[in-house]
């Protein structure tokens, strides 16, 4: 079977999220490239929770609106999602909780009441029920319940065995052709890689959905010398994290929409004292609370912009889990060697996706040295003037150095000033980065282009929207363009991917059209727009139909 994708649901605590967790784990041990899609409401209990697991013979970076099964541990699921069943899908129910449906039964309560199981496991007597309705060995189900469960995997083994047995095999999941790949969150791939670039310290106040870096890297940190800290509000998170950057301790940030308007002032302060910061900002469909656990790209505007005053900064948007570790390693190194706040933009789309991982140890992450090193640099000035307008960088305690850093405009030296002269001299100073940070950001592949390379079209899109994108302008006659770096502009790598296109069609999830926009201030018209802003992504049949209708 080339491609397969299974839709779980429930109502918020019966394990959805985890039980989807489980069946993408399931379908990658099969050697298939998988993606997981969760949707859920910001309720503790109550609510419907669904999650779609699809997996192919090729890479996947979104679902589609067609399914191939259905489990259904409520009656909301049936009314929902028993459209979706392509041709001959299977819809697999609990007969204990759904009265009416046409389909394969399995009566959960039973189960449970023979294993004396609790009601949370129902879910994985879900799941074994559809593993044997899917052809999927025993042995391949034990593997990964003992993975993924630990010390409990004995009582939710019993009672997904006893639901194993309660059905018939319809069809088999085939294998793939490829050993097994690692899975990982969008989050999990942003706090290795993280750690690929130096973190030291990690701090965070939770707010979906960058909520679980914060979580992951807890758990992390009891095995390393990283120290995870979660502080009591966003405030407190950019201040100690500027803190622990002028003591010299590689540092990164997570926060959402909300939480980094509290911060801005705290980034502005990282702006004028040069102290290095990586934001993870999680978009959310705003304003204000907004859709607090659905994806949007409505943040690429305020995060260019946030704070008073002028100061550079780095801005990256990854399109899927690879990508996310490859920027978040490079965001850290950059903004260490520059000097700069860097900004991770992402979204609950790549976020709490679930991705086949195909990371490249050997991928490029650092830059080379731009002038930081200050260990021979007497008298010792922490901002001094220099060709490329980063200043060398000591920290603290450093022998014979005395290190300011100076929210106040200051001199070379960091003490305080309001003259107009110098006050000149070191604005320019910071604005000589942004061209000595382009020039670097040039070799890392700051636009990233696929497709036919004769098109006439192309289409652009950035962050965790190119990989919908992708699939959907498979076998057509069209050029993909996503600028990953999105500050400083790549205005040459830009130019270099859109030569020779006729018509350019922008595709992103804002209604104000915020690539587009940005687009315009560095001179590239466009010439048509697919958006959707109602918190969530687009799928593969949606985004192609309606590509068609403006190509």
């Amino acid at each position: 079977m080339e491609e397969f994708s299974v839709l779980i649901g429930g109502r918020a605590g019966e394990g959805i999220n985890r039980a989807s967790a489980v069946l993408n784990r399931m379908m990658a041990r099969l050697g298939r490239f998988v993606y997981m899609y969760y949707d859920y409401p910001s309720l503790i209990r109550g609510g419907h929770n669904f999650a779609i697991v699809r997996s192919a013979d090729h890479a996947v970076r979104t679902h589609r609106d067609r399914v191939d099964m259905v489990l259904c541990l409520d009656s909301e699921t049936v009314r929902r999602h028993e459209g979706r069943l392509n041709p001959g899908g299977v819809l697999l129910y609990d007969s204990s909780t759904v009265k009416e449906a046409e389909g394969v039964p399995v009566p959960l309560n039973e189960v449970l009441d023979a294993e004396k199981a609790p009601p949370i496991t129902r879910n994985s007597g879900m799941i074994g029920a559809f593993c044997r309705v899917a052809g999927i060995s025993w042995p391949l189900v034990e593997e990964v319940f003992v993975r993924e469960f630990g010390r409990h995997a004995e009582v939710n083994l019993r009672v997904a065995r006893r639901a194993y047995d309660s059905v018939e095999t319809q069809f088999r999941v085939s294998g793939g052709n490829r050993e097994p790949m690692p899975v990982l969150t969008g989050n999990e791939a942003i706090a290795l890689g993280l750690v690929r670039g130096g973190l030291d310290t990690y701090i965070a106040y939770p707010m979906t959905p960058t909520s679980s870096i914060l979580h992951f890297l807890a758990e992390f940190a009891r095995r390393t010398e990283i120290t995870v800290v979660h502080p009591e509000s966003e405030i407190a998170v950019i201040l100690m994290a500027l803190g622990a950057a002028y003591a010299g301790s590689r540092c990164a940030v997570g926060t959402s929409g909300g939480g980094f308007c509290l911060m801005t002032e705290g980034l502005s302060l990282s702006g004028m004292a040069e102290v290095p910061v990586v934001i993870v900002l999680g978009q959310r469909p705003g304003p204000s609370t907004g859709l607090p656990t659905y994806s949007c790209q409505t943040e690429l505007l305020f995060a260019r912009h946030a704070g008073q005053g002028e100061f550079p900064r780095l801005i990256a948007a990854p399109m899927d889990a690879d990508e996310a570790y490859v920027w978040s390693a490079r965001a850290l190194d950059f903004a260490w060697r520059f000097q700069v706040p860097a900004i991770l933009l992402v979204d609950k789309t790549l976020c709490e996706g679930g991705y086949s991982a195909v990371i490249d140890p050997d991928m490029k992450i650092s830059t080379p040295d731009v002038g930081t090193d200050a260990s021979q640099d007497e008298p010792y000035l922490r901002y001094r003037v220099t060709p490329t307008g980063v200043s060398p960088m000591r920290t603290v305690p450093s022998k014979g150095a005395v290190i300011k850093v100076n929210s106040y405009e200051h001199d070379e030296s960091g003490t305080t000033t309001e003259d107009a002269s110098v006050s000149a001299t070191m604005q320019e100073k910071r604005r000589e980065k942004v061209r000595t940070l382009a020039d670097a950001l040039a070799g890392f592949e700051p636009v990233a282009v696929s497709g036919a390379g004769d098109a006439r079209v192309g289409v652009v899109t950035w962050g965790s929207t190119g990989g919908v994108v992708l699939e959907a302008v498979e076998g057509l006659a069209l050029r993909v363009i996503r600028p990953v770096v999105l500050e400083p502009f790549p205005v040459d790598a830009y130019r270099a991917a859109v030569q020779g296109l006729d018509r350019i069609v922008v595709v992103e999830q804002n209604w104000t059209g915020q690539l587009e926009q940005l687009l315009r201030v560095h001179g590239f018209a466009t010439d048509a727009r697919v958006q959707q802003y109602d918190g969530r992504p687009f799928t593969v049949e949606d985004l192609a139909s309606r590509l068609a209708e403006v190509v």
